[in-house]
């Protein structure tokens, strides 16, 4: 499911079909690029864990791996990947690293192209024939047309597309307010937020039900064949036999993971203990913590109202035992955000601001051994935040940094990944498979202690 840009529907019309198919089928969802919001939508509406396919972060094999590796997980019956951006939208203007397009011809699967119909006829047919022939080796095997003005204005299009552009469009979806998707400053709201989009999403699965061939959709779907895999592709290292637990945050204000994240995680034999930091009292009895990101600033008060769970994060740095702490976790890990009291294991406050800190893949380079890399490791990830750690100058030579950024921003001056005692923070999300030695090397340390 791609797009023609950004804003076109993507997913509100990828999530609504998820919706519908998922009550005769079994449907497993992707999303392509690093995004944790729009995958928690597919999970509601499919009940099957997200996933991400990236050209970034996963080479050729691994996203082939990953893809079929997912269906097999769920046995799911179809794979419904929603694209980032535009189609053909990536990190360099010529370039497919970082599309949609690069996971469309590692799978060699259909697309359906998604295209903003407002005062348009002929000229979709246009922009159809030129998605077209600038790559033929992507598959654009169907449209759908959003925001048309009514009956007539699809038909005409339609007629356009499949005449000029030879194009089977599948459907339009009229112009609908109730179709917008309330926002944050990081995306759309994550589904963990049940309540406030649950309603939404049967919304939206209405509208494709009344608009959407979905016969056409799964012949489409079945026309590709099978996805080769390369039996030697190792999408992490899984070597530790020791078993361990991991206390991870999730709830309101943390919910920024990767479902390979966890299984890397499972598969170097931990056992994940799920725990609200804005709800429970106090640290699960485990052997190490995994704080994701999600939206800390936003919950800061609440968060501070919770003494004990504070003062037992800090308790529990203070014994030893190891904190892994993503962008949101960082935050939570400082000293403050926007003078709300945090944990204090990072002595430093963080501050929100009115614009983007940080937006960007991102390349590391381990400059020590520490929780999740060893000394020269390089790696892969993504930030994007809109808050900054205030370090004061005169202490930026004290601080333990132990990633040096490559590409990308990082906390200060191309440095991220705080390290203190058995702490690692910083801004750098990272995938398993960009990361293959991450869950190793935290379990690993784990067990070293």
């Amino acid at each position: 499911m791609a797009g023609t840009g950004s804003a076109v529907g993507k997913t509100t019309i990828s999530t609504g079909i998820m919706k519908v198919l998922s009550d005769e089928m079994n449907v497993q969802p992707f999303k392509v690029g690093p995004d944790y919001i729009d995958p928690s939508y597919h999970s509601l509406a499919t009940k099957n864990p997200p996933r991400n396919l990236d050209s970034f972060f996963m080479n050729e094999d691994q996203i082939r791996s990953s893809f079929v590796r997912g269906l097999e997980i769920s046995k799911a019956e179809i794979g419904i990947i929603e694209g980032v951006r535009g189609l053909y939208e990536g990190i360099s203007p010529t370039g497919d690293v970082g599309n949609t397009a690069s996971i469309a011809k590692a799978l060699d699967a259909p697309v359906i192209l998604i295209l903003n119909a407002r005062s348009l006829v002929k000229s979709a047919a246009a922009v159809v024939l030129g998605f077209k022939t600038l790559d033929p080796n992507v598959k654009i095997e169907g449209v759908i047309l959003n925001k048309v003005k009514g009956k007539r204005h699809y038909l005409k299009a339609k007629e356009a597309i499949e005449k000029l552009s030879n194009t089977k469009v599948i459907g339009g979806i009229p112009r609908d307010d109730d179709l917008i998707v309330k926002e944050r400053h990081l995306g759309l709201v994550p589904a963990l937020e049940k309540e406030r989009i649950a309603n939404d999403i049967n919304k939206w699965a209405n509208v494709i039900r009344e608009n959407i061939d979905l016969d056409a959709l799964k012949n489409i779907a079945k026309s590709n064949s099978k996805v080769k895999t390369d039996s030697k592709t190792e999408l992490w290292t899984s070597e530790n036999k020791k078993k361990t637990k991991i206390a991870v945050a999730l709830d309101e204000a943390f919910n920024f993971y990767y479902t390979e994240n966890f299984e890397s995680l499972e598969d170097n034999n931990a056992k994940l203990i799920y725990f609200s930091p804005y709800k429970d009292d106090e640290v699960p009895d485990v052997d190490a913590l995994y704080l994701g990101g999600g939206y800390p600033e936003i919950f800061a008060k609440e968060l501070e109202s919770n003494q004990s769970m504070r003062k037992s994060i800090n308790k529990f740095h203070n014994n030893g035992n190891p904190i892994y702490g993503e962008c949101g976790g960082l935050l939570y890990l400082s000293k403050s955000i926007d003078g709300f009291k945090m944990c204090d294991v990072i002595p430093h406050p963080s501050k929100m601001t009115d614009k983007v800190q940080g937006l960007s893949y991102v390349i590391a380079k381990s400059n020590k051994d520490n929780l999740i890399s060893k000394k020269d490791d390089i790696f892969r990830g993504h930030e994007f935040h809109y808050t900054k750690l205030q370090i004061e100058k005169n202490l930026i030579n004290d601080v333990n940094f132990a990633l040096d950024i490559q590409r990308g921003r990082g906390i200060i001056n191309n440095h991220d990944g705080i390290s203190i005692g058995n702490t690692l923070a910083s801004y750098l999300h990272i995938h398993a498979c960009s990361c293959p030695n991450f869950a190793y090397n935290f379990t690993n340390n784990i067990i070293e202690l």
